[in-house]
């Protein structure tokens, strides 16, 4: 059962859309949260962002909303048919911009260049355990 929304002191973008004040491209909707494209065109094509209806700022927060979020994410993902990333975060060291708890629906192909934020990282950790330099 989705928690009730708790009054916020600083505007959020995320609130916004869900309260229907903020234009969004969205793509499926349910009684407790929906799914919309980045508005900056996501990393891809298929980019799709699922969020609660209600004000939680990252995953940890209220785990009985992450659950609900995360499920309808998945229902989603499943609708796609496709290899994916079904990702979150939780905080801005973490790569979470929008303090609103969201769920990235990234469809994947085989070579298609799009790394993950800590590839570069691991690339180069692999490296330097294998003695190669950059």
């Amino acid at each position: 059962m989705p928690a009730t929304l708790t009054p916020r002191k600083t505007p959020c973008v995320f609130c916004a859309i869900a309260a229907g004040t903020s234009p969004a491209a969205v793509v499926r909707e349910w009684d407790d949260a929906l799914a919309i494209r980045p508005r900056s065109g996501g990393v891809n094509d298929g980019h799709t962002l699922v969020i609660p209806r209600i004000h939680v700022a990252n995953a940890v927060e209220n785990p009985d909303v992450t659950a609900y979020t995360v499920r309808r994410a998945a229902q989603y993902a499943a609708e796609i048919g496709a290899d994916l990333n079904l990702i979150t975060s939780v905080g801005p060291d973490a790569t979470q911009t929008v303090s609103h708890l969201h769920w990235h629906v990234i469809p994947r192909a085989k070579d298609d260049g799009l790394p993950l934020p800590w590839t570069p990282q691991h690339a180069a950790r692999a490296a330097a355990q294998n003695g190669e330099t950059r």
